[in-house]
């Protein structure tokens, strides 16, 4: 198979993340609950992964790295737990539904007023109209950095500054690109990072985290046990355990630490070389192909390893089948749980073929997957 659904989950990992597993797995008992060797493995395993994550993202401190199951989750809880009844967030055309749908509910739910910067046929935003936006009773801008369906990135240092200036929360969505992009939440003036660590960082599924600011307040989405303060009736106020209710995944954070040596071994700027190499090479091959119709903004300097097309008329989801079956090359099709962007470029009716690719896809696999789309189109 053809793997090239990376925007989705990594399917390859590096060996030195599977082989972290593998040794979690049969050595790792509950972290912070008890003083034999298995729990303090774990216990030690998952504060180091907290200090490589602070300093792949530039988070002060590591106790303010709180791990999470995946992106969806730290969302949430960034979200739920910062945002009052009856104020107002700006975000975006952009979002990924772990945006979206938290928002929406806290807008039916909590009388909470969103705005939405709108995105343009070609996917793009434009970072000024922020700003415009703000109302008395804006609290905070929640925006993703990369688009899941396009690959377009927003340039977050000018948001961030837009923020700052007005005394707005600043969370940002980094599913798409952690892993891949240089990602400093004190340059880029972020208040809380959401990251997954399925997708570019090669980790475990089952893996992610938050960064937060020093002095950013978050009510717990989740109570329960710590291992700490057990006769507290309240959920300990410190972090991270205000937001680790319940045993952690060590086995998986394991992996991710793993994954966050490999990238710091190879590099992040290789690794970004590598994956825009990767995707401008199949971004070329087929936008001069007859009936392809390719959507966001290729003449950006900086694009996120994915290439949404449609070819002709035909169903996003048909064309996946056809690729899978007949060529062995995996992608997604359909609406990538991203409706505002889809609403944007004109295909809510069919969708989008989206190829996504990663540190580990081959050239010759961006070449077959040209030419399947290429027999696919005559």
């Amino acid at each position: 198979m053809i793997y090239l659904d990376n925007a989705a989950t990594t399917l390859r990992k590096p060996p030195e993340v599977i082989e972290a597993v593998v040794q979690a797995m049969n050595g790792m008992g509950n972290a912070s609950r008890g003083t034999h060797f298995g729990s303090l493995t774990a216990s030690r395993t998952i504060h180091e992964a907290r200090g490589k994550i602070a300093r792949l993202f530039g988070c002060k401190r590591a106790d303010h790295v709180v791990l999470t199951c995946n992106a969806t989750e730290a969302l949430n809880i960034a979200i739920n737990g910062t945002v009052n009844s009856g104020s107002h967030v700006i975000t975006t055309d952009l979002e990924h539904n772990s945006v979206l749908r938290p928002l929406y509910r806290l807008q039916a739910q909590q009388q909470v007023e969103l705005s939405f910067v709108a995105a343009d046929r070609r996917g793009n935003i434009d970072e000024t109209a922020f700003e415009k936006l703000i109302r008395p009773h804006t609290q905070a801008i929640v925006l993703t950095h990369a688009s899941n369906l396009t690959g377009n990135m927003v340039d977050v240092t000018r948001v961030g500054r837009i923020a700052k200036k007005h005394n707005l929360l600043f969370i940002v969505d980094a599913s798409q690109t952690a892993g891949s992009f240089p990602i400093d939440m004190q340059t880029m003036g972020i208040d809380i990072l959401c990251f997954t660590g399925h997708k570019a960082m090669m980790g475990p599924q089952g893996t992610g985290g938050m960064c937060i600011r020093e002095g950013i307040k978050i009510r717990p989405l989740k109570v329960g046990g710590t291992g700490v303060m057990t006769y507290s009736k309240e959920q300990p106020f410190e972090l991270p355990a205000l937001l680790e209710a319940g045993t952690q995944n060590a086995h998986g954070i394991a992996g991710l630490s793993a994954a966050v040596d490999y990238i710091y071994s190879v590099g992040l700027e290789a690794i970004r070389e590598k994956k825009d190499i990767l995707t401008r090479r199949f971004y070329n091959g087929v936008i001069g192909i007859a009936g392809v119709t390719v959507y966001g903004d290729f003449s950006a300097k900086h694009h996120a390893a994915v290439v949404a097309l449609n070819i002709r008329d035909y169903d996003s989801g048909a064309v996946t089948d056809e690729l899978s079956q007949s060529y062995g090359i995996a992608t997604r099709s359909g609406a990538h749980c991203a409706p505002r962007m889809h609403q944007a470029l004109g295909t809510t009716e069919r969708g989008a073929v989206r190829f996504s690719f990663s540190w580990l896809t081959q050239v010759d696999e961006v070449d077959q997957a040209i030419r399947a789309v290429k027999e696919l189109a005559e």
